[in-house]
This record gives structure tokens, C-alpha cells and sequence, in this order.
């Protein structure tokens, strides 16, 4: 038995395989296209690991997953393949449609086909779980009901219309073809191996580094805050017990203000790495220009998840941000590769 991970060499992707073969010892083939998210090191401490294959390729070539699906016999898929950050999605929305909407349904497909030739029982037990946001939810006023499964989707960004959009190809699988599916709409994650041009890796990176700490706004945008291994063991559980065609959202149950996460990690980072003048790293945060369609709060119900299959988080945030921080104060060289050429480049344009 075998699972296919697509996406599996950006953030949540590898964690979720590290963590897999950590756990247990089914076999894991991980696809990525190693685009500037996805990078290979990230996966480093499975080399040489009889149980793990990578192979570069996109969700988008389906001769490829077809070629993968039936060599490996695989018995499920996850799907973390996505162009993910709302910025970019505001500069270039092409690439977002591409790869979160057609690449999504090249995957549907190949899968489709796939499972056609499965006998009775591999059909039957065979799954596909497409990972996506709350952000397909859109937004909360400051005293609104956190989001539910049920709740109508009203994406406010481009890329959150683009998962949006995903999300509805893959029910429409379900409905049509009656493709065994599985859908996740996950809050914000953090934890160790996230790119640095979401909030708390740039924060740490640009601290360290003497820059501004760009902050939205007034700062007060609200977001529930999951760490990537909780989010991980949620992701097994509803692989292993979710009913088909069900949607599960997974929150952190820890809403906080941007800013309020901001000048946390200033406070861990003022104790761990002082600055050398003895003044706070607070002293670089920078209020700039919000952005276009900025959704002011995000909250996560996740009862649905606890009540049917026993899943709660288990990491507060307090401790969960510490080890992200110790994480990347102890792999200063990974981040220092992350953080090279285009990506400089992308974040001079996009925060002045």
C-alpha cells in the first residue's frame, strides 16, 4: 500500500510526510513541481529512505499521475499542490487559476481513471483528500459565528477564489463520477520549514536581519492559528476515518491579531537572539499600506471534526510559537537558501 502526496515538497506538504513516515511505515511517493515553494531540502531526512520516492512533475500533467497512480498501487492521494499566498495572487492571479483550478482537475481525472480499473475492494477504500482554506469562506465581523462547514463560500482574493473554485471541482467529482473524496478547509498554519513570505517566518527573518517588520494596517486582522503538526495528525485522521464526500474543518482554536503575533515574536526573540544595541526587535515594526480586499477576521469551527472523528489540537499557541522560533534560530543556513534571488527580488516590490 502506498499514498501519493502532491505538493509535497512545500510547507505543509513535507511536514505532513515527515510526519507520516514517522508515525508509520506505509510507503510515500511525493510529487512537487519545485516551484519557489517547493524546496527539496525540505525533505532531506528521508534520503535514503527505502519507504519515500519524490518525483518533480505538476498535478497538471496527467500521463505522469497516471503513470504514478498504477505503478505505485496507490490506495490514496493528498492533494497540497496550490499556488497559496494572497500577495502574489494579487500581483499575478494567472498562475493561481492554473494550478489551484486545472491543475486540480487534470489530478480529479488521472484519479478518475485510476480508479476505474481498481477491482471491488480497492475502489472502495481507495481516497482522495484535496487540502484546502478558510479563506473560501471569506470574512468575519469581529462578533460573527466562526466558520462552519456549511457555511457559503465568498472568497475575497484571488487565491482564495481560486481554492474556492477547486474546492467545487472536487465535489462536483464526488457528485458526478462519485469519486471517493475528502475535503479539509484549514485556518493559518506556522511551524517549522514555511516559506518566509508568510507572516511569522518574514517577521523572524527580517528581525534577525536589521528590516522592517511589515505589518497591514492598523494590524488588527484576526487569524485562528494551526500548527502544521496538528494539522498533520487531522490530516491522518480523516484520511483513515473521514466518510467520503464530507468536508472537515481544522482550526487551532487560537485567534490572534497580526500584530499581537508580531510583537510576540519580537518578545521570543528579544530573550533567544538580542539585539546587539539591547533595544526590543519591536522597535522595527512598520505599519504599510493594507491590501486590496484585505479580509479582516478569520475563525475556524472545528467541532465537526472533534464530534465525528475525535480530532482536537493539541499545541497552544504560546508554546507552538516558541519552537517555531527556536526552529529557524537553529536552520539559519535553510532559511539563508530560501531566502536567495527572485524571492529577495519579490519581496522589494511587494513591501518597498
Amino acid at each position: 500500500m502506498t499514498i501519493l502526496v502532491t505538493g509535497g515538497a512545500g510547507f505543509i506538504g513535507s511536514n505532513f510526510v515527515l510526519d507520516w513516515l514517522a508515525t508509520g511505515d506505509e510507503p510515500v511517493v511525493t510529487l512537487d513541481a519545485l516551484t519557489y515553494a517547493g524546496n527539496l531540502a525540505n525533505l532531506s531526512p528521508l534520503d535514503g529512505d527505502a519507504r519515500h520516492k519524490f518525483v518533480r512533475g505538476s498535478i497538471g500533467d496527467g500521463a505522469l499521475l497516471g503513470g504514478l497512480l498504477r505503478g505505485h498501487e496507490v490506495r490514496a492521494v493528498v492533494n497540497f499542490a496550490a499556488e497559496s499566498h494572497v500577495d502574489r495572487s494579487i500581483s499575478g492571479p494567472a498562475a493561481f487559476f492554473e494550478t489551484n483550478v486545472m491543475g486540480t482537475l487534470h489530478l480529479l481525472e488521472a484519479v478518475r481513471a485510476y480508479v476505474a480499473g481498481l477491482d471491488d475492494a480497492a475502489r472502495a477504500s481507495f481516497r482522495l483528500l484535496h487540502v484546502s482554506t478558510d479563506e473560501v469562506y471569506g470574512t468575519l465581523a469581529h462578533d460573527e459565528a466562526a466558520f462552519a462547514e456549511t457555511n457559503p463560500y465568498k472568497p475575497n482574493s484571488p487565491y482564495a477564489a481560486s481554492k474556492a473554485s477547486s474546492d467545487h471541482v472536487v465535489r462536483a467529482y464526488r457528485e458526478t463520477f462519485g469519486l471517493p473524496v475528502l475535503v479539509t478547509n484549514c485556518s493559518n498554519n506556522y511551524g517549522p520549514l514555511q516559506f518566509p513570505e508568510k507572516l511569522i517566518p518574514l517577521v523572524i527573518h527580517n528581525a534577525l536581519n536589521g528590516k522592517a517588520l511589515p505589518v497591514y494596517g492598523d494590524g488588527l486582522q484576526v487569524r485562528d492559528w494551526l500548527y502544521v503538526g496538528d494539522h498533520c495528525a487531522a490530516l491522518r485522521r480523516v484520511l483513515e476515518a473521514g466518510a467520503p464526500g464530507e468536508t472537515y474543518n481544522v482550526g487551532g482554536d487560537n485567534q490572534k491579531t497580526n500584530i499581537e503575533v508580531v510583537r510576540t515574536i519580537c518578545a521570543l526573540l528579544d530573550a533567544r537572539r538580542p539585539r546587539a544595541d539591547g533595544l526590543s526587535y519591536a522597535g522595527q515594526i512598520t505599519h504599510v499600506t493594507d491590501r486590496p480586499g484585505h479580509d479582516r477576521r478569520y475563525a475556524i469551527d472545528a467541532r465537526k471534526l472533534e464530534r465525528e472523528l475525535g480530532w482536537r489540537p493539541a499545541q497552544g499557541f504560546e508554546r507552538g510559537l516558541a519552537k517555531t522560533v527556536d526552529w529557524y534560530l537553529g536552520n539559519e543556513a535553510w532559511v539563508a537558501n530560501v531566502t536567495s534571488g527572485a524571492y529577495r527580488e519579490w519581496v522589494a516590490r511587494q513591501y518597498g
